[in-house]
């Protein structure tokens, strides 16, 4: 089962205004992008939609590598939306907490591992299964180590 390390988010009392620029960056080809602003956006208002309800989570293991979550990363879980067929989800298996994929196949319903190398899990006995709220927005650190030093500060 995956680690993770329970973050309190509890409410954003200020908003994080960021400039959103109105034009799109290509990932292909580069092209000069525009300078044209298009407003502010309050970023908590995409990460934290329930702020009441959402909970931060940082990830050990890699089962989840290929739905791009990876160790380190750190995860929005939002305890507020109903988990649903191919939602990300934290659940706690048997005492057990993980970050898997909850799928419906032929009307049972697992917990998908995002790697081939970890097993899917059955939900055969669904009391001995709590899902902590679906994952909303992923973090994934482009430069190492600065996420872990900035969590490290806040204590």
């Amino acid at each position: 089962m995956t680690t993770i390390e329970l973050i309190e988010v509890g409410e954003p009392s200020t908003p994080l205004w960021l400039p959103l620029f109105a034009t799109l960056v290509p990932a292909g080809f580069p092209s000069p992008a525009s300078d044209e602003l298009e407003g502010l956006f309050d970023l908590n208002r995409i990460l934290f939609r329930h702020p009441e309800a959402t909970y931060l989570v940082r990830v050990a293991g890699e089962s989840m590598k290929d739905a791009e979550i990876h160790a380190g990363d750190l995860l929005a879980v939002d305890k507020r939306m109903e988990a649903d067929h191919n939602h990300i989800v934290v659940a706690v298996v048997d005492g057990d907490c993980t970050v898997k994929r909850l799928v419906c196949r032929d009307g049972s319903w697992w917990l998908k591992a995002e790697n081939p190398a970890y097993p899917d899990y059955e939900i055969t006995a669904p009391e001995n299964l709590r899902i902590w709220g679906v994952v909303t927005h992923v973090v994934h650190e482009l430069v190492p180590g600065k996420l872990t030093a900035l969590l490290r500060s806040r204590d």
